[in-house]
């Protein structure tokens, strides 16, 4: 589909933008320091950078230290507030919204730029707010699930977690509980349970969890998912950061991590 081109009138014109969300104007508000792509022709591309940053300066202040970079389309330049992209032209009178793919080498460079944000997002909350499954042996690769309790497919793809550890892939929960307060009150049991990973098969197989309380991240893994757009689960993050919004079987997922150029 081609990138729909809007020409930005008015500061309140970009707020009322659909492609607008909540997480990125909170990324937007964020001192990020603008970022100067490495390529040949350097001085030519900082200048075209500077324009734009100050164009955004007087034109959308919101987004003046979002950090912006060079893309392979001559004129246009991808401008990254937390997980969201836009590219603008360096006069920031132009706004394509929409990913930008290399039919040739056929990558989408929009969701490479989005992975390595996620990335560094998830890396921050950490493995100590996450329930973990890992291999007995050597640990291959890693996978973080955006899960519910009650999501049927999350449950599918838990009845796979043995062929996961069997293939040494550690998977890492952060909750989702989209499904109302049950979902969130089961996600606070498993979580506060003296034994999570036996909390969470109980869970996940339909079983009644003995109700507790405690201190938890659920919030955090909410807020998380809100930054990184994710609105469905199982959500299932790659080490790389690229994502699949979607149930998958476990050999497919193994075969993703093993050869991950294909």
């Amino acid at each position: 589909m081609q990138p729909v081109l809007i020409t930005v009138l008015s500061n309140r014109v970009f707020n009322h933008m659909k492609f607008i969300t909540k997480s990125m104007l909170y990324f937007l508000m964020m001192g990020v320091t603008v970022a100067y792509a490495e390529q040949a022709d350097k001085k030519v591309i900082n200048k075209d950078i500077q324009e734009l940053h100050l164009a955004l300066l007087k034109k959308l202040p919101q987004a003046a230290n979002s950090t912006i970079k060079e893309t392979p389309v001559k004129g246009v330049y991808e401008v990254l507030a937390g997980a969201q992209i836009f590219y603008m032209t360096k006069d920031a009178r132009f706004v394509f919204n929409g990913d930008l793919i290399d039919l040739e080498s056929r990558r989408n460079l929009s969701d490479e730029a989005k992975g390595s944000v996620r990335k560094e997002q998830v890396d921050a909350l950490g493995e100590e707010n996450m329930v973990v499954y890992k291999p007995e042996g050597e640990t291959k690769h890693t996978i973080t699930v955006f899960t519910d309790i009650h999501c049927p497919y999350c449950r599918r793809l838990h009845q796979e977690m043995d062929e996961y550890l069997a293939s040494g892939v550690k998977v890492r929960y952060i909750f989702l509980p989209f499904k109302g307060k049950k979902s969130f009150d089961d996600s606070v049991s498993v979580w506060c349970a003296k034994n999570q990973n036996e909390a969470m098969d109980l869970a996940k197989s339909g079983g009644e969890l003995e109700s507790k309380t405690c201190d938890h991240p659920i919030e955090k893994h909410r807020e998380l998912a809100s930054v990184l757009s994710i609105r469905g689960t199982p959500a299932i993050l790659y080490e790389n950061g690229l994502l699949d919004p979607g149930y998958l079987p476990a050999s497919k997922i193994v075969k993703k991590l093993e050869n991950p150029d294909e």
